[in-house]
């Protein structure tokens, strides 16, 4: 073959390429119009992807999260080795939300289904949602066993040439709260696999191609080359880090040691805490989900995420820790845990390549889980309060983020969810599938981490039912304990807090009642700071004060910026506090 013909078939197979991601980008995107869940269609809480025959990772969609989409390159494995491909047929849908098969916890669905070509199959479509509810105590850290934690749906056909599994679907309905929601999402995450499997007969109808073959070969070839030689450019070495988490009945720490090779990245995770008691331990999958885009994401990130891009990260995970908790452990909030393993990742990676490296952020979502009406305080109670119509039975979550750690050369995100990438919900969503009224959301001034570069704020969020009727809330929070830290000097971010707007201080763990006339507040944590704060510019200093981030009091005391009553930084009184630094920094 010739320089040029090898040139434009190179150009040929990269249009293909990007197509197979439009592909499944067009599989989240029928998702999301068609969800029930308010998780899914509104905050994007879900992953899309296409497989070859052989259950390895093509392409993923842009939209949903790391921690479903690194866990379900993991989960058609398994579906392959229950149901091998040569007995699947068109039309058939396979399920599971088995948290050691699936991407973590009861909650999350995936739904794994085969494309067929002429007759023959080409490969498969999977995708993975957060449904709200799935009986048991509900999405939360109390259970002591994931059997107290809901149904648990091990790998079923759930759709049989086209035909639903009437005895599938009539267990999953007697096994929620929310039985037409739950119904209609898994509904939804079957038609969106439907809907990729077509895109791409008409994507192989328009370059004539048979199968995906010659094309997955490219994909996996040029990803792992460019991921080899992405490591290669990170300094050979042994990098230690360690984090830490509220937990719940005890404090918890995890630690990694983080080795560079030539073309490939180990972890060990020896030393961390063993696993908990409560709901908030962590499947392995999930552990490699989350630890291998906190690399990626520094060291390759403009490189598509599939099956060849993820091989050379390597994980190893004790058998007695709590990032790798065996079946029964309960593992409903395995988010909280492992939503910190990003940060863990980056605290070694910054002794590496410290100028690519954020501080560390709130790290986990903020996604209180709120329940009313006879599911707490039962028919009985609401009748003897002639004044006020009883609330309706509802299961509602929403989803809410603190501030991202600041970045070299940039201030931290504010109230922006990393590294899960979901969407904050808008609170009209919620009020209107729920007797729930957000009384306050904004912006917490001074919770970004003080630095050269300021971390991202969290937020203030008030929540009442409707006329200040009793509900309840299934905390599931961290970061109240354990700040998160700034880096090269710069300040921690605002620690998070849970409480009730009369001032009482409340669990960051577990359910909770709101009492009759009080509303929950949450502070959500800021992100760390980066860099000395003393050297932030004066003129950003005020540009936060003015739009309400920093107090004035603030930009004096940790900026040592002095404000004048117009706005305006006031320049000898700013060289004076900042040459009273400089002078403490004497030897």
């Amino acid at each position: 073959m010739s320089d040029e013909a090898a040139q434009l078939t190179a150009i040929r197979q990269q249009i293909m390429w990007r197509r197979l991601i439009a592909v499944v980008e067009e599989q989240a995107q029928v998702m999301i119009r068609t969800a029930f869940s308010t998780t899914v269609r509104e905050a994007g809480y879900l992953s899309a992807g296409v497989f070859d025959c052989a259950g390895r990772m093509l392409a993923q969609a842009v939209t949903g999260t790391p921690g479903h989409v690194n866990a379900m390159s993991e989960s058609v494995g398994h579906f392959l080795r229950k149901f091998p491909a040569a007995t699947m047929r068109p039309g058939d849908h396979y399920i599971t939300n088995d948290p050691w098969l699936g991407t973590g916890h009861l909650h999350d669905f995936t739904v794994v289904t085969p494309a067929f070509r002429n007759g023959v199959m080409i490969g498969l479509f999977a995708n993975t949602a957060h449904v709200i509810d799935v009986g048991g105590l509900g999405m939360g850290a109390e259970a002591r066993s994931v059997f107290e934690e809901g149904l648990f749906i091990p790998i079923v056909r759930c759709f049989e040439q086209g035909r639903p599994s009437e005895i599938f679907f009539d267990i999953l309905r007697a096994g929620t709260r929310l039985p037409v929601e739950l119904e209609g999402d898994i509904y939804s995450l079957c038609a969106c696999n439907d809907a990729g499997a077509r895109r791409l007969n008409q994507m192989l109808d328009e370059f004539g191609l048979d199968g995906l073959e010659p094309l997955a070969d490219f994909i996996f070839e040029s990803s792992l080359r460019a991921t080899e030689a992405a490591i290669a450019a990170v300094p050979q070495g042994t990098y230690r880090a360690r984090i830490n988490s509220d937990g719940y009945e005890a404090p918890i720490s995890l630690a990694a040691t983080l080795q560079v090779d030539e073309g490939s990245i180990t972890v060990d995770f020896a030393g961390t805490s063993a696993p908990s008691s409560r709901g908030i331990n962590v499947p392995a999958a999930y552990t490699r989900a989350y630890a291998c885009f906190g690399i990626k994401i520094v060291i390759a990130p403009d490189i598509p995420n599939n099956w060849a891009s993820l091989q050379p990260f390597r994980m190893v995970i004790p058998d007695d820790c709590i990032l790798n908790a065996p079946h029964p452990r309960p593992v409903a909030v395995r988010h909280v845990i492992g939503q910190l393993l990003p940060d863990l990742m980056m605290g070694c990676l910054h002794q590496a390549i410290p100028g690519r490296v954020a501080a560390e952020g709130s790290s986990c979502l903020w996604n209180p889980p709120l329940r009313g009406g006879a599911l707490v305080s039962g028919h009985d109670a609401d009748a003897a309060q002639p004044n006020h119509a009883p609330l309706p039975d509802f299961e509602v979550i929403t989803f809410n983020s603190g501030g991202t750690g600041a970045r070299p050369g940039l201030d931290g995100l504010d109230a922006t969810a990393f590294p899960s990438g979901v969407r904050t919900m808008p609170v009209e969503i919620t009020e209107t599938v729920a007797p729930i009224v957000f009384w306050r959301k904004e912006l917490r001034p001074d919770s970004g981490g003080a630095g050269r570069m300021r971390g991202g704020l969290g937020q203030i969020i008030e929540i009442g039912a409707r006329d200040d009727q009793e509900f309840a809330c299934n905390a599931i929070f961290d970061r109240i304990d354990n700040a998160p830290r700034g880096r090269d000097g710069g300040h921690d971010g605002a620690a998070g807090r849970v409480g009730l707007v009369s001032g009482a201080a409340l669990r960051a763990k577990g359910l909770q009642i709101i009492p009759r006339g009080e509303r929950l507040r949450l502070d959500l944590p800021g992100g760390g700071g980066m860099g000395d704060p003393a050297l932030r510019d004066p003129a950003h200093v005020a540009a936060d004060v003015h739009d309400g981030m920093v107090t004035r009091e603030a930009a004096r005391l940790v900026y040592k910026v002095a404000i004048d009553p117009s706005g305006a930084v006031d320049p000898d009184e700013t060289s004076s506090l900042r040459s009273m630094i400089e002078g403490d920094r004497a030897p």
